[in-house]
């Protein structure tokens, strides 16, 4: 059985990983957001991105609690990346379906966070509000893979 210490690193290790994607995908949906040409996607997008602030710090609240106050301000290297490919498309005037088609891979990304996090050893209240926040990304994946299918 781990040590209460070696339980509250790997807590810190795994929502150190879920927020580098949530500081992504608040950058990325904004940015995105701001480029869409679909006055309800454009505002669905930013809504998002305030969402991903929210979500990252309620995880932030928790390791507050657990008396870990050094926590970074940034996101990956992929997440950097694709805001640059987003960037890119936009600028070479890209449509709402290409650039859609980056948000549902950049939604993958984070999808692959919360399930990595979820397969690690967690407290119940800390694996029951990433279940959650991990539902509202996939939802929210799936409904941009649906614009984006309909949008072509």
């Amino acid at each position: 059985m781990p040590s209460p210490t070696e339980t509250l690193k790997e807590v810190e290790e795994t929502l150190h990983s879920v927020i580098e994607s949530l500081i992504d995908g608040q950058k990325g949906l904004q940015k995105l957001g701001d480029e869409l040409n679909d006055p309800t996607l454009k505002l669905y997008f930013l809504e998002e991105s305030l969402r991903r602030a929210e979500f990252r710090g309620d995880l932030e609240t928790i390791l507050h609690q657990e008396g870990v106050h050094d926590i970074k301000e940034s996101g990956t290297a992929s997440g950097a990346v694709h805001r640059v490919w987003g960037e890119l498309k936009a600028s070479l005037g890209g449509s709402d379906h290409t650039l859609l088609e980056t948000a549902e891979q950049a939604e993958d990304a984070a999808k692959k966070a919360y399930k990595e996090a979820l397969q690690t050893r967690l407290p119940f209240p800390v694996r029951q509000l990433l279940s959650a926040q991990s539902a509202h990304i996939q939802l929210f994946h799936d409904y941009v893979k649906t614009v984006r299918d309909i949008s072509k």
